[in-house]
């Protein structure tokens, strides 16, 4: 049995070093809506650990963003006796990315060369055999060092041709309406 009742993903989150830094980033520099900002999440006694797995004297601030259409992406920034303060690398356990679908990644990749501390990691790249064929993608770093990923998967890639399940495909520019 699948899980119960289950629906859609309502959000993704990350941990950021820096709240304010990161929002204006998500905001300025990729478009995102800034839906609210928590000041302070802490917890008496050992909440922090049953509720979140953090230490217990931890404390966070959120921020909840609408970063295009269909994802809501929230981020912590926290104070922890015990926080590590290192990006996970991707191949690390609990590595990650976030990845962004645009209408031209080279056109995206140049911008996003123009703004401070964002570091674009290479020339895109095309995939030319695999389920993927047709991909173009890059990775960046944000200023924080946290990595993102541009993408466009036209439409009529090899796997679609083995499956009748489909990736979501973004249907236009996302609006910051």
């Amino acid at each position: 049995m699948t899980l119960p009742g289950a629906v859609a993903v309502h959000h993704v989150a990350y941990t950021v070093p820096d709240l304010d830094q990161a929002v204006r980033f998500f905001v300025d520099v990729l478009g995102a809506r800034e839906v609210y900002t928590i000041d302070r999440v802490a917890g008496e006694g050992d909440w922090m650990t049953r509720k979140l797995d953090v230490h217990p004297r931890a404390t966070a601030r959120i921020a909840m963003l609408r970063l295009g259409p269909v994802t809501n992406l929230e981020l912590f920034e926290y104070t922890s006796p015990d926080q590590r303060r290192v990006l996970p690398r991707n191949s690390d356990w609990g590595g990650h990315h976030l990845a962004i679908h645009v209408e031209d990644v080279d056109a995206a990749a140049a911008h996003l060369r123009t703004r401070p501390g964002v570091v674009v990691m290479g020339e895109p790249e095309t995939i030319t055999e695999g389920p993927i064929t047709g991909d173009r993608w890059v990775y960046f770093r944000t200023p924080w060092g946290m990595q993102l990923e541009l993408i466009n998967l036209p439409p009529g890639a090899p796997y679609e041709q083995r499956t009748a399940h489909r990736l979501y495909r973004p249907t236009g520019p996302w609006s910051t309406e």
